[in-house]
């Protein structure tokens, strides 16, 4: 099951960046597409539509890093786990209208053809994902179930203290609790708040649209309509604020929570908040904006301020979800022992010092 993971990670990267390839083939220049995925209104040339967006490049990086926490066995199940569900909710949640909005917009001539491609490169894409969370559910699954290994032994003695009469822990004493990948409680706390503050921002930006324009026409915009998307890939905007405001959340109380799968959801939300940040800053500087900032309406004000706080909150979570969580235990935390069997091993204060020959079993 790692092994399908890894492929079918591979393979989505592998078709993300086909499409980078793509649209680097038709227009010639590495600058231009940059200047479309930072939200330049620019046309590859005659007929031809752009293919990707800014979200691509993340799509890419992202499957490659699942597939390398697969493959160099992350120090707990659910840090692999949830790297693959972060990897698939990704994939589900942005990609989903893409199957609704290539419907709506035919394209004449030779480009005709890139809409059953791209319709057939999400459909396989929400495939992928379904079945990398069903691999991430069984890997946990088999991980946690008796006479695995990590799993709990069904004979296993019970949970006794460190400072019990003639036992110990093989654990050291005031070693961290908690399982193998758990994050710590400081990048946890921080990489909480500010998801939490980002998601909330995005939320009240989206509520504001919800409000203003009507539930039927806000609807309209969320599924985005004729002109909604500027990419055969790209989910409409609205979509992809309201989405990103689920993952920031999501991933907010996973860190509050201090889930051992709380990183690697972290790391792809503020992935994600700091390229929408970007994106979103970039067109209002073009559209010049800021020079009129106390004339735009307090809609555009709110998304401004969303998108500044995406931009600031994304890069520190994402340093905040490298940090590496709380380390696999030395040895099973079940497993009991006598005094003295370890070479300098401390004897607690009044207990009987441990026989010579430890008795048969034990």
């Amino acid at each position: 099951m790692r092994r399908t993971a890894t492929w079918l990670c591979v393979l989505l990267a592998l078709s993300g960046a086909g499409w980078i390839v793509r649209d680097l083939a038709v227009t010639g220049q590495g600058a231009d597409l940059w200047r479309h995925w930072s939200g330049a209104d620019l046309r590859p040339g005659g007929h031809t539509v752009w293919a990707t967006s800014a979200l691509d490049p993340l799509l890419v990086l992202g499957a490659l890093g699942a597939a390398a926490a697969v493959r160099r066995r992350a120090p707990a199940p659910a840090v692999a786990a949830g790297a693959l569900c972060s990897l698939a909710a990704g994939l589900v949640l942005l990609w989903l209208p893409v199957l609704w909005t290539t419907a709506a917009a035919p394209l004449p001539g030779p480009d005709g053809g890139l809409l059953t491609w791209a319709r057939a490169t999400v459909a396989a894409q929400l495939v992928a994902a379904a079945v990398l969370c069903a691999v991430a559910a069984g890997a946990v699954r088999r991980r946690g179930r008796p006479g695995r290994p990590g799993g709990r032994r069904a004979d296993a003695l019970p949970e006794v203290a460190s400072s019990a009469y003639g036992v110990v822990h093989t654990v050291p004493y005031g070693a961290g609790p908690g399982p193998a990948g758990r994050p710590y409680k400081g990048p946890a706390v921080l990489a909480g708040l500010l998801l939490g503050a980002a998601g909330l921002a995005l939320t009240a930006h989206e509520a504001h649209h919800w409000v203003r324009l009507g539930g039927e026409a806000y609807g309209r915009r969320l599924t985005g309509g004729p002109g909604a998307v500027r990419a055969l890939l790209e989910p409409p905007a609205d979509w992809q604020t309201a989405v990103l405001a689920l993952l920031a959340l999501a991933g907010a109380a996973a860190a509050f929570r201090r889930a051992a799968w709380a990183r690697p959801a972290a790391a792809a939300a503020g992935a994600l908040l700091t390229v929408h940040g970007a994106v979103t800053l970039a067109l209002a500087l073009r559209a010049g904006q800021f020079g009129r900032l106390a004339v735009v309406p307090g809609g555009v004000q709110l998304g401004l301020a969303a998108a500044a706080l995406s931009a600031a909150a994304g890069p520190v979570v994402l340093l905040a979800a490298a940090r590496p969580g709380l380390p696999p235990p030395a040895a099973d935390p079940d497993e009991l022992r006598a005094y003295g069997s370890a070479p300098g091993e401390a004897r607690p204060p009044h207990a009987p010092p441990p026989p010579s020959t430890l008795p048969p079993g034990w």
